[in-house]
């Protein structure tokens, strides 16, 4: 099993360059079931997108991957399967999306409920919830969705009890080819979800957004042109190198992104005492010799996103003071408290509240990832710990971060993969 080995306290100086964004491309995937030719560019080359692509292909969808440009080429073929099997959705959530597509063009689907999720239970009630409202006949047997509607899918008004980015997606791709009108009220409104809708868009849906209301009006022109598109920057990437530039930066500049879309992190970060400068399409951070506690809650977009909540929690470990973080979005996304605490945290949790108090002595250990998010935390702590960090259980790393190791070694960082 491949590990992490970080050797902390060497100051970073350099530029990285974002990858696009996992989390949209993942749902545009799921999108191009609807398309007949898709090429889909700045797509990050990592292990979730290509276990979305093993699905599609499953489902009949010829895919062809340009690894060196960053590029996917989607062709549909003439047998489609409308079937996703478990062993290709266990391992990610998101390819219970396939859903919403696979129904409203084939009017059936069956498809695998996802895995169990180290972070938290994230069920597809409300996936299920928006497809019945549009009119499918939906059951669950045998570990399995199977949905129908034999008469297709109706345009209706949907509101969802509480903001889900998946459910919201999954109801975006299956609206797309109802009949008549839907109205989707309470939505999540993500940059990610904004990047699908111009993909709709792109395909004939006629889309128009209020706050977090989303109106569909279904296309009725078949599409046969070619679609491209370009994947936007992955926001989550980005902050979590903000992140290390505020630890132990001496200067890194971030590029290929949209300093608005982070406004709520960049925010975060000032009011710590980073020091950070703006232009049109990167951000320069520089770390402070001191920093200022904070309180955060994380929220759906715009607020603070639960996926930068482990990393932030890393730079409050050198704050003065005591930083509260609450989550609001996962039950237990707190699982790499007790890895920082053996690094030196000190740490203490009460319900989905965690008090830190610094500044804290980080020493180097042997740590274990429990989760995407979680790991990268723990290389952050690695970078400024005395001595060495072992991190094992990777994978998860790979998930969601295109060469890591590479960005972090050409902003000198002393880390190497075994």
């Amino acid at each position: 099993m491949q590990k992490l080995l970080i050797k902390g306290k060497k100051e970073l100086s350099g530029s990285i360059s974002i990858s696009g964004s996992k989390n949209a491309t993942l749902p545009i995937l799921a999108a191009a079931i609807l398309a007949n030719d898709v090429k889909l560019l700045n797509v990050p080359l990592v292990k979730d997108i290509f276990t979305m692509l093993d699905l599609l292909k499953f489902i009949g969808i010829k895919v062809k991957v340009e690894n060196n440009k960053r590029i996917i080429h989607l062709q549909k073929e003439k047998q489609i399967n409308t079937l996703a099997p478990y062993k290709l959705v266990k391992t990610m959530r998101a390819g219970v999306l396939v859903l919403g597509p696979l129904l409203t063009k084939y009017k059936k689907a069956k498809v695998s409920l996802p895995g169990g999720c180290s972070i938290g239970t994230r069920p597809v009630d409300l996936h299920l919830f928006a497809l019945k409202k549009l009119g499918a006949k939906i059951k669950i047997k045998d570990g399995y969705i199977i949905a129908e509607a034999k008469k297709g899918l109706i345009g209706t008004k949907i509101k969802f009890p509480t903001i889900s980015v998946g459910a919201t997606e999954n109801a975006l791709l299956a609206a797309f080819g109802a009949k008549g009108k839907t109205t989707l009220n309470n939505c999540a409104i993500e940059p990610e979800i904004l990047d699908l809708i111009i993909f709709l868009k792109k395909l004939g849906c006629k889309i128009e957004i209020t706050g977090r209301k989303i109106t569909l009006i279904r296309n009725n022109n078949k599409n046969k042109k070619k679609i491209n598109h370009k994947v936007i920057f992955d926001r989550i990437e980005a902050g979590t190198y903000l992140v290390a530039g505020a630890l132990i930066g001496k200067k890194i500049v971030i590029k290929q992104i949209n300093p608005k879309i982070l406004k709520c992190e960049i925010d975060i970060l000032k009011k710590m005492g980073a020091k950070i400068f703006k232009t049109k399409n990167s951000i320069s951070i520089l770390k402070t010799s001191r920093l200022k506690t904070i309180k955060v809650s994380t929220k759906a977009y715009p607020g603070f996103p639960t996926d930068l909540q482990a990393q932030l929690m890393v730079l409050m470990t050198q704050a003065e003071g005591i930083s509260k973080i609450k989550e609001n979005i996962f039950e237990n996304r707190f699982m790499h408290v007790p890895e920082l605490k053996r690094m030196g945290a000190k740490i203490e949790i009460r319900k989905q509240t965690a008090f830190i108090s610094g500044p804290s002595k980080l020493t180097g250990a042997e740590v274990m990832a429990t989760d995407l998010r979680a790991s990268v935390s723990l290389v952050l702590a690695g970078l400024i710990a005395d001595n060495r960090t072992v991190i094992n259980r990777i994978y998860h790393l790979d998930r969601g971060y295109e060469q890591l190791e590479n960005k972090l070694k050409n902003c000198k960082a002393q880390i190497k993969r075994v």
